[in-house]
């Protein structure tokens, strides 16, 4: 992290610490079943309004009680959609303002990358616990520090990496752990889409007054207002990651997960704009191979927005067998003379699709961190999950703006 950023990220925290000082919110103890939870929704744009907000409306005993978003349009639209029935509700530009309400008890961060460590900290020392999407940090820097914030303040951290819940990958986990793959050497992992983007430099129109843009900044480095950059920060350095932190982050969850991996050893990528030249930083086409050698283990990912052959899977290649997993299903195929094929599909979606009709894996999280928040035991994906699974993938991303390869060593010493 550039000094520069450092600073911004101190001040940034500074204007909301007086509020976090209070140390407002419950304490760290269990929940009454019938005791409705009440949640804060920082950031309600397309993932929070279209995927989280439908499941958390399924979820017994939670209540949506206030929305926070830095553009007119969207808060307008959470405040219809998530609280037509809440007379006490609060629709805030000003996240600190959530943090700040004893009757909230937990929030659920769906903002761009850069802000998801200082929300999460800010709402961990404000007694909050936390819903927070992938990938956890935007920094390598950021991971000691949202790990300490969980312990210290006693708070349940949930990230969003939801192939944790799901069935198939929970089944997936029993026979790699039974040894029934054999050794495994080689990890395959694809998202692949042909995303219909393209064509130049986009146009939405977007009025400059009805964005809080110096608060979607935070701690980012201080520019004017792109509606290009602000509909699509996924693409670019300050905000996002790219493919590999906004996508490939899933599987090498699974990856650290099944195979006890933290941070590989060394990482070579190639990545190119072919369709997006001139509008995006990060590329549309991607390939990254990381290296874990004590683990003997090497893993391959490949990612496109040009083409969905193969779409978004993860296959772990042993001496005996193969497990090939999505979000629908897993299928265990032996090498030739060592047993019959099997599978387990839940699933009714097409092999290798984003998501699953039949598998809700929005759901089956947010019901997991819902629990863990009564009970105050570990949810599926804590802090700690969410900062290895971004170790590759940042390391991933340096070896790309190096020219072609990156060492871990020589990361953690810069």
């Amino acid at each position: 992290m550039s000094e520069r950023r450092r600073v911004r990220r101190r001040q940034f925290l500074g204007g909301v610490a007086g509020v976090m000082a209070a140390g407002y919110g419950r304490m760290a103890f269990a929940y009454p079943a019938n005791d409705a939870i009440r949640v804060g929704l920082i950031g309600t744009g397309g993932r929070c309004m279209g995927e989280l907000l439908p499941e958390m409306k399924k979820v017994e005993g939670l209540k949506i009680a206030a929305v926070c978003d830095v553009w007119d349009e969207r808060l307008d639209k959470a405040r219809k959609e998530a609280l037509p029935d809440v007379p006490d509700a609060l629709a805030t530009k000003d996240y600190a303002e959530i943090l700040a309400r004893k009757d909230i008890d937990a929030v659920v961060i769906a903002t761009p990358d850069h802000l998801h460590v200082p929300i999460t900290i800010a709402a961990c020392e404000a007694g909050k616990d936390v819903y927070v999407e992938k990938p956890l940090t935007h920094d390598l820097s950021e991971g000691e520090a949202v790990i300490a914030a969980e312990a210290k303040h006693r708070r349940i951290i949930q990230v969003g990496m939801q192939q944790r819940s799901m069935p198939q990958f929970q089944k997936g986990y029993e026979i790699v752990k039974s040894g029934g793959l054999g050794k495994i050497h080689r990890i395959h992992l694809s998202w692949n889409r042909n995303a219909g983007v393209g064509g130049g430099r986009p146009k939405y129109g977007i009025r400059p007054e009805t964005v809080d843009w110096k608060r979607f900044l935070g701690p980012a480095r201080d520019q004017p207002f792109d509606e290009v950059k602000f509909r699509n920060w996924r693409w670019f350095w300050d905000f996002g990651g790219g493919i590999l932190t906004d996508l490939m982050v899933h599987f090498i969850d699974v990856a650290n997960w099944f195979c006890d991996l933290d941070a590989p050893a060394v990482a070579v990528t190639l990545g190119e704009n072919y369709i997006t030249k001139g509008f995006w930083e990060t590329p549309d086409t991607i390939e990254t191979v990381l290296g874990y050698p004590e683990k003997q283990i090497q893993v391959f990912f490949e990612g496109t927005f040009v083409n969905a052959t193969r779409g978004a899977h993860i296959e772990f290649m042993g001496r005996d067998a193969t497990l090939y997993l999505d979000r629908g299903r897993y299928e265990l195929r032996p090498e030739l003379g060592k047993g019959s094929p099997s599978e387990y599909v839940p699933g009714t979606g097409a092999r290798g699709a984003d998501f699953d009709p039949n598998v809700r894996c929005g759901l089956l999280h947010l019901t997991n961190w819902v629990e863990c928040v009564r009970s105050r035991k570990t949810p599926n994906a804590p802090a700690a999950a969410g900062v290895s699974a971004c170790k590759g993938a940042h390391l991933g991303n340096i070896a790309l703006k190096k020219g072609g390869a990156a060492r871990w060593e020589d990361v953690r010493r810069a």
